[in-house]
């Protein structure tokens, strides 16, 4: 019985090619996350009138599996494909999106229209994130066309900033912080895959003067986007003047959390903070983290995504193709950038923004995007495996006597 166990495991992590640390970091982090989350579900239970924690423990543990699930599956597909199936994504995800402001969804008044419902599970799903993943894609795929190539601003409009204006557009009146991330990382990944430093500072401006108009229209016809400009607004003014009701109760509990977390921290399971902090388990998992297990805890933590950021450099280096080193930059930057940010929350060095930690965080659209940026980033790795395995049977046969005298014949 033991045996044929041991056999099923052996073929099971046989079937897992591609960059085996980046695999590791990202389990290690998956696992490491059922410990925050169990010592936060005591508020999530009394937030939701629910006493039994180990709900949310098991709900949490189907978001974790099924984004594995999705890691194997992605990374199982040659990165090339990923080219094409950017181009037929675009559109659907402008119509998704479309069709998800289109609901009009209402939080305590104010518009919150980021999520659909999936039929027949009753599943709620961010559209914007998916977005994300699928526009990284598709500009990776639009600069490893043109490389080496004169370019004019004006060519490069229609087939790359368009497609990015819609989504970008789309995602702003209800999710302003996943918009201007997703913007700066578009910005960021176009200056890596050599775009032209002036046309990059072209599209800032036209993109500045656009949000300067919507905020403007916003206020000039109250009701456009029920509250959320006011939202945005009174975020970065308070931030700026330290003042402030509900986003500033929020970061001065995440302050007063990561100041009894101390060195060591207080314990695991003995955070007192988790049952007055909102989002305990998601926005501000990292205070809780901090409090619980100390500055050690925190920088462990954030050493973890230092990590997946060296590999995504590494397998984005040694990719053989243009495409493969943008792809793996494009959609593994984020991870990181989403990562500092929520760790940057937490201690008031940015304004709250709503954004996750990835693969800790509870909330299943934040950890299945992650896990499908991921397994593009180690699909992009398994094609280097694949060279360096076919490089290596090469020289073994070269060094065969009877395979050189075979090819002599």
């Amino acid at each position: 019985m033991a045996s044929s166990t041991n056999i099923a495991f052996k073929n099971f992590f046989s079937r897992l090619k591609g960059d085996k640390s980046l695999w590791a970091i990202a389990a290690l982090l998956a696992l490491f996350s059922f410990i925050p989350i169990y010592s936060a579900s005591s508020n999530l239970a009394y937030l939701y009138g629910n006493g039994d924690t180990f709900q949310y423990l098991f709900t949490h543990f189907i978001h974790i599996f099924l984004g594995f699930v999705i890691i194997f599956a992605v990374h199982r597909i040659p990165y090339r494909y990923f080219r094409g199936l950017s181009i037929l994504a675009v559109p659907l995800i402008v119509g998704l999106l479309i069709y998800t402001l289109a609901q009009g969804t209402t939080i305590q008044g104010a518009s919150a229209s980021r999520w659909i419902t999936i039929p027949l599970i009753n599943k709620s799903f961010q559209t914007s994130a998916l977005a994300s993943v699928v526009l990284m894609m598709y500009v990776s795929r639009y600069l490893s066309k043109i490389q080496g190539k004169e370019l004019r601003f004006k060519e490069t409009l229609l087939p790359l900033w368009v497609p990015v204006g819609l989504v970008v557009g789309l995602i702003l009146p209800a999710n302003f912080s996943t918009a201007a991330i997703l913007f700066a990382m578009v910005l960021m990944l176009t200056f890596i895959g050599g775009y032209p430093f002036k046309y990059l500072l072209y599209i800032l401006g036209i993109g500045l003067a656009v949000l300067a108009i919507f905020i403007l229209l916003s206020k000039a016809i109250p009701g456009i986007v029920p509250n959320r400009v006011d939202t945005w607004t009174s975020r970065i003014e308070n931030y700026m003047n330290g003042e402030g009701a509900s986003d500033n109760y929020q970061i001065e509990k995440s302050k007063i959390a990561i100041a009894r977390g101390g060195i060591t921290g207080v314990g695991v399971g003995k955070s007192i903070e988790r049952n007055f902090l909102p989002q305990s388990s998601s926005d501000f998992i990292f205070a809780i983290i901090v409090e619980e297990m100390g500055l050690i805890g925190g920088l462990c933590v954030m050493a973890g995504y230092l990590f997946i950021l060296f590999r995504i450099v590494i397998i984005s280096t040694k990719s053989s193709t243009v495409f493969g080193k943008l792809l793996a930059m494009g959609v593994g930057l984020p991870i990181i950038f989403q990562a500092l940010i929520n760790m940057a929350v937490a201690v008031q060095l940015f304004p709250v923004t709503g954004q996750t930690l990835p693969l800790v965080s509870d909330g299943g659209t934040s950890i299945w995007m992650t896990c499908v940026a991921l397994g593009v980033v180690l699909s992009v790795s398994v094609k280097r495996e694949e060279q360096r395995e076919k490089e290596k049977e090469q020289n073994e046969g070269a060094d065969n006597p009877l395979e050189v005298l075979s090819e002599a014949i």
